[in-house]
């Protein structure tokens, strides 16, 4: 008997729609006519033992405790799922042959394989279990799937880091929250301070751009403008390009500073003539956007609609598992495998049928090209989120719903357009000794950007929102050749005043979180990190920023997120390490590459072990005076201090038997 273990009833169902009828369901399974079984966790049937299984001692949260490192780690079965654990014990006793069924993620798969491990599953059966990758929910999807069957075994790398990345946050997040919490109350904070090893990183952006804000000082800055004509007395602008003479008057960022030198600079070009001292014109091309994964989906769903990212992701489930239009969409690929370029007439015809309004008026896509997104070697358990085959049925959606499988079909249409291509033109003219500088740029071929038009064309009419703005606006300026007169018919000085840095919003807070090396303060670190590295994964992002609202560190004004004074005084009592990106964004770079068997266990663990006993030897040192007088937001809650993800990691059979990490002494 082949048993299917999925990670929850929705994905067992699916697999089980497709198996040999007729079906019969029990409880907590579903069993085929030819006898194979389909089962299921209920997300995380197991969890991470709390410090007190490990010793009474640690039910009291005391000082002289920490940090408390596990000799051998503990599971527990969650107290709701002993049922389904009992069912699955029986069906993987009766089971000649397992499968692998979780999510295509590397939580998906520790979800699976920890329960495999709890079971006690050894030997041949263990060795021989299968891998099912599904990313579509749709019958003829699932069928391909059963077809390519994988060993469990290759995804071992996978099951490792994620059982690290789990290790770490319990030990990272347990250790430093009661450090600081019992830390706290010795200045007279009630409160749980919560600290964990992506989340307070996050919220010290968010803390130090606040601070950014509340301390800039606007300054006025100034701009000159020649106003010109050609002999045909065609007019355009150009902007003044101040020389290197004018630094002294210039602030870091090129801006002049001083009102004097940029009105003498009027006075001087004012009626005088100019001449055209270089032409550039370039042909350019820019390529279709990639498809979606999940952070893009959630950062353009954000600027465009103003949703959250959790509502973004729960809206993608929804769309996943009720209605079935999306592929799996906690992704972190923005790639498809090459041998799914054959299904694109198909789920092109789809989309058109469910969503003709995204092509209408415009060029059909064409099938036959295929864009970079087509690219075997950046995929491997989970692919782009894209629309499946089933048509859509938008009446039956609801506005949200539709926003984002709108947003998935659009950026999957446009790998079948051509590039978009223009001219850039960039004219440099002297004028009484001084540079200007204008630029053009002019339409050539619209390509996929057809699509883009024709959404704000029916954001127009009410069919879809889209942000404004979605494409630039162009400038034009007069045919010019290299040593053209011009007439400088009036200078005109602008007066400006330097702007403080933005606010977070959803939208921007996502982007740093996936482009996190932007906001590493070590240049040695910052080489070392590549654009795709980034805090927490696409499942737990979401989880992440709203885990901050929910303790009080942050809140909503509008669109924009702030700090509290809760989370202004937590990150300013921490030592700078804890509240930067640069060490866990180190960590994360190491778990990513043990995925992809290029880094050990160990190697990871040791290190963050040895910067614990530092962090909390630091956290005795001094206490948190910055906490001092600020309310506590919420009763005192010993059991608040982990970060609960979105999936809990745990361990394939050959990572519960790595080596354990020793206790370390403080």
């Amino acid at each position: 008997m082949i048993l299917y273990i999925a990670e929850k009833p929705s994905l067992g169902r699916a697999i089980a729609d497709v198996l040999p009828k007729p079906l019969k369901k029990g409880e907590g399974f579903i069993r085929a006519a030819n006898g194979d079984c389909v089962s299921w966790c209920v997300g995380h049937l197991l969890e991470q033992a709390e410090p007190d299984a490990y010793s009474p001692e640690y039910k009291s949260w005391k000082f002289e405790h920490l940090p408390i490192v596990p000799d051998v780690w503990k599971m527990k079965p969650k107290y709701k799922m002993r049922g389904q654990i009992a069912v699955l014990r029986g069906l993987v006793k009766e089971a000649t042959q397992l499968v692998n069924a979780g999510d295509p993620d590397r939580e998906g798969q520790l979800l699976v394989d920890e329960i495999i491990a709890h079971l006690g599953v050894k030997g041949a059966k263990l060795q021989q279990a299968k891998r099912l990758l599904i990313s579509d929910l749709n019958p003829q999807a699932v069928t391909r799937a059963l077809g390519q069957l994988r060993s469990n075994r290759e995804f071992i790398p996978l099951s490792t880091s994620a059982l690290a990345r789990s290790r770490a946050d319990w030990l990272y997040g347990m250790n430093m929250t009661r450090a600081y919490t019992i830390q706290g109350r010795k200045v007279g904070y009630q409160g749980v301070l919560s600290v964990g090893r992506v989340q307070t990183p996050l919220l010290g952006l968010v803390v130090r751009r606040d601070e950014e804000i509340n301390d800039f000082v606007s300054k006025p800055f100034y701009e000159v403008v020649a106003h010109l004509t050609t002999d045909a007395q065609q007019a355009f602008t150009a902007k003044w390009q101040p020389s290197e003479a004018c630094e002294p008057y210039m602030d870091e960022d090129g801006r002049v500073l001083s009102k004097g030198l940029a009105q003498n600079v009027v006075g001087r070009i004012t009626g005088k003539n100019g001449t055209v001292e270089k032409v550039t014109a370039q042909d350019k091309k820019l390529n279709a956007p990639l498809p979606y994964n999940l952070s893009s989906l959630q950062i353009d769903a954000a600027k465009r609609f103003g949703m959250s990212a959790k509502t973004v992701l729960d809206t993608c489930q929804s769309l996943y598992e009720r209605h079935k239009l999306i592929t799996y969409p906690r992704s972190d690929s923005r790639y498809l495998p090459a041998e799914q370029h054959a299904m694109a007439p198909s789920v092109i015809a789809t989309v058109n049928k469910g969503a003709a309004e995204l092509t209408q008026g415009i060029d059909a896509p064409n099938a036959k090209l295929k864009s970079k997104a087509w690219n075997d070697k950046k995929v491997d358990a989970h692919h782009a989120i894209i629309p499946t085959e089933k048509v859509a049925n938008l009446a039956s959606l609801s506005p949200a719903e539709k926003q984002i499988y709108l947003q998935v079909a659009r950026q999957y249409l446009m790998q079948f357009y051509p590039a978009y291509l223009y001219k850039e033109t960039v004219v440099e003219i002297v004028i009484a000794g001084g540079l200007f500088k204008t630029k053009a740029k002019q339409e050539n071929a619209i390509g996929w950007k057809q699509l883009l038009k024709q959404a704000q064309s029916n954001a127009n009419n009410g069919a879809n929102s889209v942000e404004k703005g979605d494409d630039e606006e162009l400038a034009t300026i007069p045919p010019l050749t290299q040593g053209q007169s011009l007439l400088c018919q009036r200078g005109e000085l602008l007066e400006k005043q330097t702007q403080p840095p933005k606010h977070f919003t959803d939208a921007t807070l996502l982007g740093a979180m996936t482009g996190i090396n932007r906001y590493v303060t070590d240049p040695e670190i910052r080489k070392i990190l590549k654009d795709t590295d980034g805090l927490g994964t696409e499942a737990t992002r979401a989880g992440i920023i709203e885990l901050l609202f929910k303790r009080s560190f942050l809140v909503r004004q509008g669109k924009t997120i702030i700090a509290t004074d809760v989370g202004k005084g937590l990150i300013n009592s921490l030592p700078l390490s804890a509240t930067t990106p640069d060490m866990t964004a180190l960590w994360e770079n190491t778990l990513d590459s043990m995925s992809r068997k290029e880094t050990q266990y160990q190697a990871f663990m040791q290190p963050l072990i040895s910067k614990l006993d530092e962090l909390i030897t630091q956290a005795g040192s001094v206490l948190p005076t910055a906490l001092q007088g600020v309310k506590s937001p919420t009763p005192f809650k010993k059991k608040s201090y982990a970060r609960k993800s979105t999936k809990t990691a745990s361990t394939a059979k050959k990572a519960v038997n790595k080596p354990r990490t020793t206790k370390s002494k403080a």
